[in-house]
């Protein structure tokens, strides 16, 4: 039995002849928070869009539970269970909490929107439009819209991004217990290091489009190979 929520096996990507993703081997073991790290330009965006089927042309293969999904769409990928949010958010500015979610809710089998916002705690901002959110409340509200359906994986691409210390402290608690509660897996993008090694169980470091490290927390966080790749010094 495949206990891989999420593999990508040699995925190579080039525009022209340079190369933002380089033969990677990438696998996620189901109900794990995975971090995705590296410097500016490391390939991360690009690795998450191959993987969501956001972008065309690439090397190598991609599998969901074991199954391969390379011939599927974005939206193909999106019912098959693999959910992504943006590093700005995708909600709509001028519509409702709920209209919002019930309008996602449209595409799936089973509507799960009463759900998410208890859970998320969004239940109080039903009738609000959007844009008269705090930015944080935003964020708790695009990473709801990737929720509906219940998807077996979820990418995120820096959701703690312009939130205060708190709001991303609260954000990292949200996710832990998304992947307990919903056994959901999670491969997360965040510069904001105290989430990243607040809520991950493992964390793969990019570096030029190859994978520069892989491991706990611990381990990643003492390597001389990050000091150097990813603050830009040497370790002392």
């Amino acid at each position: 039995m495949n206990n891989f929520a999420l593999q990508g096996v040699q995925l190579t990507k080039q525009y022209g002849g340079f190369h933002v993703l380089h033969g990677i081997n990438f696998s996620v073991p189901k109900g794990e928070i995975r971090g995705l790290i590296g410097p500016n330009g490391a390939g991360k965006s690009t690795l998450v869009d191959v993987l969501s089927g956001r972008t065309a042309n690439y090397q190598g293969s991609v599998f969901l539970d074991g199954k391969e999904i390379n011939g599927c769409s974005a939206q193909e990928r999106r019912k098959l269970g693999l959910a992504r949010s943006f590093q700005r958010t995708s909600i709509f500015h001028s519509r409702t909490v709920e209209d919002q979610l019930e309008l996602a809710s449209r595409w799936e089998t089973e509507s799960n929107v009463d759900e998410v916002m208890g859970h998320l705690d969004l239940v109080s901002y039903r009738d609000e439009v959007a844009a008269e959110l705090s930015y944080g409340v935003q964020r708790r509200l695009d990473l709801a819209l990737a929720l509906i359906g219940k998807p077996q994986v979820l990418l995120l691409d820096e959701p703690a991004a312009g939130l205060t210390m708190q709001e991303s402290i609260s954000m990292a608690q949200l996710l832990r217990d998304l992947v307990k509660r919903w056994k959901i897996t999670v491969l997360l993008i965040e510069h904001d290091m105290d989430v990243v090694f607040t809520v991950c169980d493992q964390i793969t470091v990019l570096n030029l489009g190859q994978i520069l490290i892989e491991g706990s927390v611990e381990v990643v966080r003492s390597s001389p190979l990050v000091i150097s790749a990813y603050l830009g010094r040497n370790a002392e």
